[in-house]
């Protein structure tokens, strides 16, 4: 009796366990269990365990290879401590790898919680927990593996584990709340784990989609702040690359938010570009690839937020862009010369996105000029002026054509002649990822070469623009 009273509590270890009305395999069964769930145990018949279930409020016999039994006292913390370890790196075990780490929180004395092992078993609960959701998102339909996984769902959130849906592309996402993650950068944690910790609780699949624009731009600055808590100097080199990429993400979007609340979005841009060229390539996990790549969009796009206006120069002969208000947050572009002012511009086009006059670039022929335009934060577009005529035109060259996602088109340099000018263009949408180097026709807008390498292009390696080869991330 006094051994059945210290092993008082039982974890069930397997899926598909029975419950079952008498300890015989031939019994009706009562219910049907998952790994993970808890049991009270009170009595032990042949090779069956008498349990209670208090979710089910009901009671049974359950084989006692299928479950683990523990007192919950501080002797056995070490021993579910050790269990978890081994769990936690066992795809498929993410039920019972947080029943085995709550029951080393119930179990583990209160210093041992509060210190570096309660550090060890928190982040675990939270890896636990996100891979879960990850397992979940991965789930399709009603078949069995879907199940499963609703099952497990179940299970940990009984335990307090608190998950959130959102839908997406018309898709429901499953995310971890990340509660343990935010306690781990709480407490006296290794850089490494705060590391881990800050890149679980900064991923962007993961925001509320009906976030408003300024809810979403105090939860980014939270985001930035997270990031910059881990020390850099004591993390291997594929973490630091890791943080550097979530970086990037995070303040270039930054800069676009900024922008858009006509605040100063220099500094944030800055900082995208800093953390993008900080990533060490030799260090670059090869799962980070497609990341770096995003990174290298997302920094791209708001890289003229980093520099700074230049003073409204005096017309002349010359075309140049002015900026007028248009409709509530609406901008007018105006292509205006000494003789056409903004009162009647030689072209006029207007937009809600983001307008950065400092890109206007105009050719030397005085024929064609450029202009950068941001609808999105990590999408920026080409808006090309052109004389043909007599009269000016706009045009619009996207990233790609592509529902909106990552991306830029940008100038890179004019062709001597005025017939030509140079694009460069990166996008992900769709499942597709492309980069591209390009010679465009200035009369048809139509590329007449192209290249996945700027070198491979005659026309890039004479004429690509000076200032664009020392700002642009483009060519890395």
């Amino acid at each position: 009796m006094l051994a059945t009273a210290l092993l008082a509590t039982a974890i069930v270890t397997t899926d598909h366990a029975v419950l079952r009305a008498s300890p015989r395999d031939s019994a009706p069964q009562q219910a049907q269990l998952w790994q993970g769930e808890l049991l009270e145990v009170r009595g032990e018949r042949l090779d069956y365990l008498q349990v209670w279930d208090h979710r089910r409020e009901r009671g049974g016999f359950v084989k006692a290879s299928q479950v683990k039994r523990t007192g919950l006292t501080p002797a056995e913390a070490p021993q579910l401590l050790g269990v978890l370890r081994f769990i936690r790196e066992a795809p498929g075990a993410e039920a019972l790898g947080i029943g085995v780490a709550a029951a080393w929180l119930q179990a583990a004395p209160a210093e041992s919680v509060r210190g570096a092992e309660g550090s060890e078993a928190l982040e675990a609960l939270g890896t636990l927990a996100q891979r879960l959701a990850q397992r979940a998102n991965g789930a399709n339909g009603a078949n069995a593996k879907s199940a499963t996984v609703s099952a497990h769902l179940e299970v940990a959130s009984r335990y307090g584990v608190k998950f959130t849906s959102y839908e997406q592309e018309g898709r429901m996402r499953i995310c971890y709340d990340g509660e343990a993650f935010r306690r781990v950068l709480a407490m006296p944690s290794t850089p490494q784990q705060q590391a881990r910790a800050a890149l679980a609780l900064t991923q962007a699949e993961c925001t509320d989609p009906a976030l408003k624009a300024q809810q979403l731009h105090d939860l980014n600055l939270w985001r930035a702040a997270v990031l910059d808590r881990p020390a850099g100097k004591d993390l291997p080199g594929y973490l630091k690359n890791k943080l550097a990429l979530r970086r990037v993400a995070v303040f270039s979007t930054l800069a676009y938010e900024q922008a858009r609340f006509g605040e100063a979005g220099e500094m944030a841009a800055q900082r995208a570009l800093a953390e993008f060229t900080s990533v060490q390539r030799a260090e670059l996990l090869e799962e980070d690839q497609a990341a770096y790549n995003d990174a290298a969009m997302q920094a791209n796009a708001v890289r003229w937020a980093a520099v700074g206006l230049a003073p409204e120069a005096p017309s002349s002969a010359r075309a140049s862009i002015v900026t007028a208000a248009g409709r509530p947050g609406e901008t007018c572009v105006l292509l205006v010369d000494a003789k056409h002012g903004a009162e009647q511009p030689l072209a006029r086009r207007c937009t809600y996105a983001l307008v950065w006059p400092q890109s206007a670039t105009l050719n030397r022929e005085g024929n064609a000029l450029t202009l950068a335009v941001q609808p999105l934060a990590g999408w920026r577009e080409l808006w090309v002026f052109r004389r043909q005529g007599g009269q000016w035109r706009v045009d619009v060259l996207p990233p790609a054509a592509l529902q909106p996602g990552l991306g830029y088109a940008e100038f890179a340099g004019w062709v001597p002649g005025g017939q030509q000018v140079l694009v460069a263009r990166e996008a992900r949408g769709e499942g597709r990822y492309r980069r591209s180097y390009e010679v465009v026709a200035l009369d048809t807008l139509l590329t007449q070469k192209q290249s996945g390498e700027a070198d491979a292009l005659g026309p890039f390696q004479r004429w690509s623009d000076p200032w664009w080869k020392k700002m642009s991330v483009s060519v890395r």
